[in-house]
């Protein structure tokens, strides 16, 4: 099948599934985070900049996830023909060729010049404090060459961390920083098991992509330790993001958020015990997984954002 014979409605249709929507949660919630512990420090909501800089988080997601569908297309092909997964190898478009292979990576490059828009709005616009160019372009970087030569982050075994840091503390800072002018010790503390969870997303999501990533010489932190030795290591960063929660709550956070994160912390320890128990050899199990990890790290989220709120 070619493209030629795509209607609109299917391109239309296959743009969306390439934006991958329901991804951008794990960026937009922790700025909204951020912006709730914003509030509690002014007793202002300021909406005006919670919506620009939520609009520069979606963009910068937007160009990380279009440009990883570029230059990821060889190793995503063979992972859906091998072991084909929701939750990776990615969206699946390209191959089908309802978009043309380069348009992505146009439209990465586009979103991200937009994003640098938005930022100099918000700077300019909001005379927000000096550290908000720098702390955009962070993010910029951080996210387009997450798949992208020469930096290509999720190559190095060192991918993981820059997820971490970008869609654990960054977020979060930001939007506290943009009213406040500061960060308070608290959004570290806060940003923890934000950061150990979503950690995790991306390490368990390469399971599925294991053998691909080896076949296309892509280093990430799995392929350089094994499966055995990554289960291991899940279990000890979700730790850490249990030690994370209980910690932010002593150094400040409300007490209650500890209700909200109750059942989120149940999940996350059944999910340690099955990939120590070896679930990553159960395609379909794995799957499942993969999800529920992702509602761990975003319920996470939820719950400061509830214990800060209710």
């Amino acid at each position: 099948m070619t493209a030629t014979t795509f209607s609109g409605v299917q391109k239309i249709k296959s743009w969306i599934t390439l934006a991958r929507p329901p991804f951008h949660t794990v960026g937009v919630l922790p700025f909204a985070l951020g912006a709730v512990m914003a509030y509690r420090e002014t007793g202002t909501f300021h909406w005006a900049l919670w919506g620009w800089g939520t609009l520069a988080v979606v963009l910068i997601m937007l160009s990380t996830y279009l440009a990883g569908e570029y230059f990821d297309y060889e190793g995503d092909r063979i992972s859906r023909r091998v072991n084909p997964n929701r939750f990776a190898g990615g969206s699946g478009v390209l191959p089908t060729g309802a978009v043309d292979r380069r348009v992505p990576l146009i439209g990465s490059i586009v979103a991200l010049v937009l994003a640098g828009i938005v930022g100099l709005v918000i700077w300019l616009g909001y005379r927000t404090g000096p550290w908000t160019i720098p702390l955009g372009v962070i993010g910029m970087i951080g996210g387009f060459f997450y798949s992208v030569p020469p930096l290509r982050w999720a190559a190095t075994g060192i991918g993981e961390i820059w997820i971490a840091f970008c869609y654990g503390w960054l977020p979060v800072a930001v939007a506290y920083y943009l009213p406040v002018g500061r960060v308070d010790p608290l959004v570290h503390w806060v940003s923890i098991p934000i950061a150990a969870t979503i950690f995790n997303v991306i390490l368990l999501n390469e399971y599925p992509d294991y053998e691909a990533d080896r076949a296309t010489g892509k280093r990430n932190l799995l392929v350089r330790l094994g499966p055995e030795r990554g289960a291991v290591l899940f279990a000890a960063v979700h730790a850490v993001g249990w030690l994370g929660m209980f910690g932010s709550v002593m150094a400040g956070v409300p007490i209650r958020t500890l209700l909200f994160y109750g059942p989120v912390c149940l999940l996350s320890v059944g999910l340690v015990v099955a990939v120590l128990r070896g679930v990553y050899r159960h395609p379909r199990r794995l799957e499942a997984a993969c999800g529920l990890n992702i509602a761990v790290n975003l319920g996470t989220t939820l719950a400061y954002i509830l214990g800060f709120l209710v």
